[in-house]
């Protein structure tokens, strides 16, 4: 007789008991840095035109947008937050001392960061919202 498994929630996540693998949400993170890293580390971006305000916009969803999904997808996300964190101005660093066709932007750095900051104020105020 096969025996049933009830679902258990854990921070968010509903999987069935003694399930293993990876969850939907944790393949979607782990894709997503992958395009983060891409998108910050092409050998070339060309943009036409002046670059204006919506350049700072993009930097905000390329950082906060995984950070959400892995504070969202692991139990123990704050190391790979912290990692995020400091990647941001390492990345400016890397591509203009190390990428020919890039330049790094201080402003960038900014608007990566806040991009962290707005994914875990976020997150945190969600969890705690759901929890009332």
């Amino acid at each position: 007789m096969r025996q049933q498994t009830e679902p258990t929630q854990a921070a968010g996540r509903i999987r069935p008991e003694g399930s293993r693998g990876p969850t939907r949400t944790q393949v979607l993170a782990v894709v997503v840095v992958a395009v983060h890293l891409a998108a910050l580390y092409w050998p070339r971006v060309d943009i036409q035109g002046p670059v204006t305000w919506t350049d700072k916009v993009v930097h905000v969803l390329l950082f906060g947008v995984p950070t959400l999904l892995l504070l969202r997808a692991w139990r123990r996300p704050w190391p790979a937050v912290g990692l995020i964190a400091l990647h941001a101005p390492l990345s400016e660093l890397a591509q203009h001392f190390w990428l020919p066709n890039r330049s790094g932007d201080a402003w960038d750095a900014v608007a990566d960061l806040g991009g962290v900051v707005l994914a875990v104020t976020l997150a945190v105020v969600g969890r705690r919202r759901w929890r009332w």
